[in-house]
């Protein structure tokens, strides 16, 4: 096959969960561009932080749990996410040295021979012994049906498309969703927009107290659940329910926060429900989550009957060689952190424990790996609030 390239292990998506198994690859003594390789579609570092509206700044991310080896500290809460988590990403990507190359979109994976897989690209193809796929979700945007939809006037949009709240200046906008990012769509729109209107599918249910790290725990237990059935994984924050800040609090008293319950059709000027009421708007905007972006994978046959991929801690039941971080009750910043480093052990178990004919380098760890991935403390790091730590903190925290 032109242009083939051989390792041990690819990594598949460069943000927080491909950026942490690209690390714990690092310190195990794999060696990037020889022993494993990081493919990432984006154009720069930043996973799809860097693809979030301007107005969505770092104070009001839900929490960004540091990267392993490297804290994220003194970052100013009124900065865009996108600029502080993208400068973040590139300076760990720099520090340790991961050599990311992008962009690059993977097309499939296939089976190989061997017992290796080939990962088909736009950069060609990669024949590795293992896999660790963080894709994440940003690429899979889900857009519910309604009937009625494709007669509507007006604009129809998803968060994935979200601009900020200026561009809706005295537009009536209906926002669908309960989650984190429909409820800050309102907000910043009600100062703008000429009206707005919040549906749900299900009440919302607003968290009051600390979400401290048992709480956490017992969240993504309820995501693990589902996976091991081999269902479709839902959002870690859809089972912790939306914290009930000062925000919120006011949205609920200004009005701006008055659910109300999902519409039947949609018409050319607005939604309609059986019941007869009716809203007219120039605006649908869908804060209705994501999808995992694994379509990539279909060749190897990995979805149970009930739509998912059945996993065993981060490791695909049906194939050892694919690991999955930051899918499932791993989509989560710390979640990621934990995946990647268990996904690492697994692989290594792997190779192992598998006939090594076909490797391309020893596993051992070179010489220079320590200083390669000693972290970096010149001006550029400091400026940037970034200063490295050897253990992470234990805080539950979820992606926005």
């Amino acid at each position: 096959m032109n242009n083939m390239r051989e390792v041990e292990v690819v990594v598949i998506g460069a943000g927080q969960a491909g950026l942490a198994g690209a690390y714990h690859l690092r310190r195990a003594g794999f060696v990037p561009e020889r022993d494993f390789m990081v493919l990432d579609h984006s154009p720069g570092p930043g996973g799809a932080w860097q693809f979030r509206w301007p107005s969505l700044t770092y104070g009001k991310v839900h929490g960004m749990h540091a990267l392993p080896g490297m804290e994220l500290t003194d970052a100013d809460p009124e900065r865009p996410s996108s600029e502080v988590i993208r400068e973040y990403f590139e300076t760990y990507e720099r520090t340790f040295d991961l050599r990311v190359r992008r962009p690059v979109d993977v097309r499939a994976v296939r089976e190989g021979e061997g017992g290796r897989l080939l990962v088909e690209t736009s950069d060609g193809t990669w024949s590795t012994r293992a896999l660790i796929n963080a894709t994440g979700t940003w690429d899979r945007p889900f857009w519910p049906r309604y009937p009625g939809q494709e007669t509507f006037r007006g604009r129809q949009l998803h968060t994935a498309q979200y601009p900020g709240p200026e561009e809706f200046t005295g537009q009536r906008v209906i926002v669908v969703g309960g989650g984190a990012s429909g409820t800050q769509h309102l907000l910043e729109l009600a100062p703008y927009a000429a009206a707005t209107t919040w549906v749900t599918r299900r009440p919302p249910v607003f968290r009051e107290g600390p979400f401290d790290e048992g709480a956490g725990r017992a969240s993504v237990a309820l995501v693990e659940e589902r996976v091991r059935q081999g269902l479709p994984p839902k959002s870690v924050v859809s089972v912790t329910g939306l914290p009930l800040n000062d925000a919120i609090r006011q949205g609920i008293a200004d009005g701006v926060l008055d659910r109300l319950p999902m519409f039947d059709r949609i018409t050319p000027d607005g939604v309609e429900w059986d019941d007869g009421r009716r809203v007219d708007a120039d605006v649908v905007l869908w804060a209705t989550g994501f999808r995992a972006a694994i379509d990539h994978l279909a060749p190897l046959r990995l979805r149970e009957p009930g739509g998912g991929i059945r996993v065993d801690g981060t490791r695909a039941v049906v194939d050892p060689r694919v690991h999955l971080v930051g899918y499932g009750p791993s989509a989560s910043t710390i979640g990621a952190n934990r995946a990647g480093r268990a996904a690492v052990r697994d692989i290594r178990r792997l190779l192992r424990d598998t006939p090594a004919a076909t490797r391309t380098a020893p596993l051992t760890a070179t010489a220079d790996l320590a200083a390669r991935t000693a972290p970096l403390t010149g001006t550029t790091e400091l400026a940037a609030g970034i200063s490295p730590v050897t253990a992470a903190s234990v805080a539950a925290t979820a992606v926005a």
